[in-house]
């Protein structure tokens, strides 16, 4: 005969304490003290309890799931096509910030579901499956500037936060990094490193950091005294990176720094630099943006302006657990400080 699961009266019994109060810890109830809280936790954990996590939901009204919905602009149903995902998982900076979003929610037994919302039927399917609860709110990361999801969420009040700070403003929570400060970082260490003829290979010029990172840059060379400074455009990928670099040594073979608007990119740098013969740094110094795994792989090793994604990506899951428990009702936005990290490059 198969054992029958615990129930909340064996833990309850277990613990020395009333099934009520089993619930309250049970369901994430907050004025409960930390010593029965952990005394429960105790019980729970010596006869294998396992809550019924529907019944948690009538009792909470929360599907203790979020979604995460990595979301574009485009509009044509043939744009929903395998190469957006590809994009996506292609990039580091996509899986630092789902460690964030993950290492707040697990302990929280909360779960995120990955959402793609490139065109407008996706788009519709992700307000859908959030007004049908099931979801208790999203956590957008946008790849565009023009991307029409956020103004949708705030419009349908549907509770979301954002991962940087839309372009055109929208009531909604958003976390993001100090861009122009990150670019002023590269400035002034590529100029404490006696460069003179700097180019820089920015983001799309669609992104909102990419026109902040750049801008950053420009404006503090120019404190420096140097106002022209020349750039190509890249696509934050490493191929990009690569064509950018070409482009600029073609029209300034004599620049010998160089400041990319992420690792990737930067990392396609240093491999055109090599195979036209110039020695990383000893030639060009070049500087990255991120710190992701790729600023330690890279040949050289990247000088890189740090963006704290993993804490960014944990603050902006909390944001939404305090907008859905009611404890916050205003939008909020929480910007984090670059740093820039020296390694081999520059």
């Amino acid at each position: 005969m198969s054992r029958q699961a615990p129930t909340l009266e064996d833990v309850a019994r277990e613990a020395g304490v009333s099934r009520a109060t089993v619930s309250r810890v049970v369901n994430g109830v907050r004025n409960v003290d930390p010593a029965i809280c952990a005394l429960v936790q105790g019980a729970i954990e010596r006869t294998g309890y396992a809550p019924n996590r529907a019944a948690r939901s009538l009792v909470t009204r929360r599907a203790e799931t979020v979604a995460l919905v990595v979301s574009g602009a485009g509009d044509a149903a043939e744009e929903e096509q395998p190469g957006f995902a590809g994009r996506v998982f292609a990039d580091p900076f996509f899986g630092r910030v789902v460690g964030g979003v993950v290492g707040y929610l697990r302990p929280r037994s909360m779960h995120p579901v990955l959402m793609f919302a490139e065109s407008g039927p996706a788009r519709r399917e992700v307000l859908s499956y959030l007004r049908q609860g099931r979801a208790d709110g999203a956590l957008v990361v946008s790849t565009h500037a023009d991307d029409p999801l956020p103004a949708l969420l705030a419009e349908a009040r549907l509770p979301a936060v954002l991962f940087a700070r839309p372009a055109t403003p929208v009531p909604l929570s958003y976390v993001d990094l100090g861009h122009r400060d990150g670019g002023g970082l590269a400035a002034a260490h590529l100029v404490a490193r006696g460069r003179l003829r700097v180019a820089t290979i920015s983001g799309p010029l669609s992104v909102t950091a990419s026109q902040e990172r750049l801008a950053g840059f420009r404006d503090a060379m120019a404190r420096h005294g140097r106002p022209l400074v020349p750039s190509a455009e890249g696509g934050f990928t490493r191929a990009s990176g690569a064509a950018a670099m070409a482009r600029l040594l073609d029209g300034h073979p004599d620049l010998d720094g160089v400041f990319a608007a992420n690792d990737l990119m930067a990392q396609g740098a240093c491999q055109v630099l090599r195979e036209r013969g110039r020695r990383v740094p000893e030639d060009v110094a070049v500087i990255g943006f991120d710190d992701s795994s790729v600023a330690v792989t890279c040949d050289p090793t990247l000088t890189t302006v740090r963006q704290p994604v993993e804490r960014m990506g944990a603050e902006m899951a909390r944001l939404l657990d305090e907008q859905v428990r009611g404890e916050r009702t205003e939008p909020t936005s929480v910007v984090f400080d670059p740093e820039l990290v020296v390694r081999d490059s520059a």
